[in-house]
C-alpha cells in the first residue's frame, strides 16, 4: 500500500513540475515571444523568434538582405523578407550550433524591430 502511494505522490510532483515549467518556460528564457537576430557562419542573417531549448529553433522568420542604394552606392540599405514568401517557407528552422556565429534578442527600440512592427501591421 505504501508503494502505491508513493509512486502516486511521484506522478503528481511530475505532473506538477511540468505544469511550472510550462508556466514558467518564458521567465527562464526557454520559450520567448520576442525577435532575436541569428547570423550563420554562411554570411546569412535571420530574424525570427528564437527557441533554445531542447534544440536551437527559430520561428516567424525574416530573412536580413543588404542592398546597394540605388542613388548612392556608397550606402546600404536592408531588407526583411518572410520566409514564408519564399519558394521553400518552412515553418521553423532547426539551427546547428556549429554554424552559428552569434544570436541574440533585438532591442524593442532597433531600426530592425521597428521594420518588423511595421511589416506586421
Amino acid at each position: 500500500m505504501v508503494k502505491i502511494n508513493l509512486k502516486i505522490i511521484v506522478i503528481v510532483l511530475v505532473i506538477l513540475a511540468a505544469v511550472i515549467f510550462g508556466i514558467f518556460s518564458k521567465k527562464l528564457g526557454i520559450v520567448k515571444d520576442d525577435y532575436s537576430i541569428v547570423y550563420l557562419s554562411t554570411g546569412e542573417v535571420y530574424i525570427g523568434k528564437l527557441t533554445t531549448f531542447p534544440d536551437l529553433q527559430i520561428k516567424d522568420i525574416y530573412i536580413l538582405q543588404i542592398t546597394k542604394d540605388e542613388k548612392d552606392p556608397t550606402k546600404n540599405n536592408f531588407q526583411l523578407n518572410p520566409i514564408k514568401d519564399a519558394l521553400w517557407a518552412p515553418k521553423s528552422l532547426h539551427l546547428v550550433k556549429d554554424n552559428l556565429i552569434f544570436y541574440g534578442p533585438l532591442m524593442s527600440d532597433s531600426v530592425i524591430a521597428k521594420k518588423l512592427e511595421e511589416q506586421v501591421k
